[in-house]
């Protein structure tokens, strides 16, 4: 059955924020697919068999609904948070590869280059006065950077800067772990000791190595991945999940991701939050091998679903960035209660040639326009801020 084709326009009334739900619109035209969804709203752990027929068989308002009524009993104030941070990419240099990757480039590129530990100082400052609290640090895997390039930044940001930093993915603690030949334990100890705070969910991609093979051969696989977060979590480091989707996968294997991912979760609880966002496919190698891109309706069913699968992980977050910020209200309704960062800075999606911006006040506004109560967030979603009405989020950052 192919979905009413629906703008997100269409969904939101700026007065009124998103349409009220009542209980017969969840009705499914396919009975299984109904008898899934009152299981997963009452609390019924889904199968990878059922996440796999939502995918698949489940029509978007149904299973988006469903999400939204799940949300709503998780998180009952109706309050949508968001962190003030910058995602600062310190090198563009990574011996990775990635075909889904426009922003890397090899070493020795004209293009190619590192910031100074005093160019990273200066965009901080710019963060924490505009209000940051959060910077997410990534940087590839530059075959020149060695442990203690890294310890030494850390160090000179929690030296100068009252900030949590939530950075340097999986993929990025195996690459310093091989480079130097020391155990991933220890690596994230010293790491930790020298300022991170918490680790990204990035890396992920799809955690189905047949899709790795393809898309990032060169990349650690995804018991590695699991493997460094469940160490983080085991020193108390807590960390997202991430996935991107909407390229050489099946449906089958995303619902296999979010299983890995909530199996790790009942293991550790350490995960705050799960993030997925569609694949921007120009400028990649992948430009014209994937046969439809991901659209916003395949984006709101995938994240509704992971809303309903992911029973464990507390927090869901839109994606503005891939997005916009009118799908991104809409994804409010579809089972998010988060909006992500401000994200002063992002590179990665915008080499991609997407470049959706947010400040601080447009969020705030975004959050109350699809009928939600704004709140600023820390990294470990404890609130620090509610927005009363008629009150902006500050700079327009």
């Amino acid at each position: 059955m192919r979905d009413k084709v629906i703008k997100p326009d269409q969904l939101i009334n700026p007065d009124r924020g998103l349409p009220e739900v009542r209980d017969r619109d969840i009705a499914s035209p396919f009975p299984e697919v109904s008898e899934i969804l009152d299981r997963a709203i009452a609390g019924h752990r889904l199968s990878l068999q059922e996440g796999a027929l939502l995918l698949e068989k489940g029509d978007l308002l149904s299973v988006g609904l469903a999400a939204g009524r799940v949300r709503k009993l998780r998180h009952p104030g109706g309050v949508v948070t968001f962190v003030a941070d910058r995602n600062i990419n310190f090198s563009n240099v990574c011996t990775s590869g990635c075909r889904f990757c426009a922003f890397y480039r090899p070493a020795g590129h004209p293009e190619a280059y590192v910031l100074s530990y005093e160019a990273v100082h200066r965009k901080i400052a710019e963060a924490v006065e505009a209000g940051a609290t959060q910077i997410l640090m990534q940087g590839g895997l530059h075959p020149g950077l060695r442990l203690s390039w890294y310890v030494g930044l850390l160090k000179g940001i929690k030296d100068r800067f009252p900030v949590h930093i939530h950075s340097l993915s999986p993929p990025e603690i195996v690459h310093l772990a091989v480079l130097e030949a020391i155990p991933i334990p220890r690596i994230l100890v010293l790491l930790r000791e020298a300022g991170l705070d918490s680790l990204p969910g990035g890396g992920a991609e799809i955690l189905a190595d047949r899709v790795r093979r393809r898309i990032s051969p060169r990349k650690i696989g995804w018991r590695e991945w699991i493997g460094v977060m469940r160490e983080a979590h085991r020193l108390e480091m807590r960390t997202t999940a991430t996935m991107m989707f909407g390229h050489l996968e099946t449906p089958r294997e995303r619902i296999l991701h979010l299983d890995r991912v909530r199996r790790l979760q009942d293991e550790t609880g350490g995960f705050t939050a799960f993030i997925p966002w569609s694949f921007q496919p120009r400028h990649t190698a992948l430009a014209g091998k994937v046969r439809q891109p991901a659209s916003a309706l395949d984006y709101l069913r995938t994240l509704a679903v992971s809303r309903l699968y992911l029973d464990n992980v507390p927090n869901l977050q839109v994606s503005w960035v891939t997005q916009g910020a009118k799908v991104a209200q809409v994804a409010l309704a579809f089972g998010a209660n988060d909006f992500g960062g401000t994200m002063l800075e992002e590179n990665v999606v915008r080499a991609a040639g997407v470049t959706f911006r947010m400040g601080s006040a447009e969020i705030v506004e975004s959050i109350r326009g699809a009928g939600f109560h704004p709140a600023q967030r820390d990294t470990n979603y404890r609130i620090i801020r509610y927005f009363h009405e008629k009150e902006g989020g500050g700079s327009h950052a």
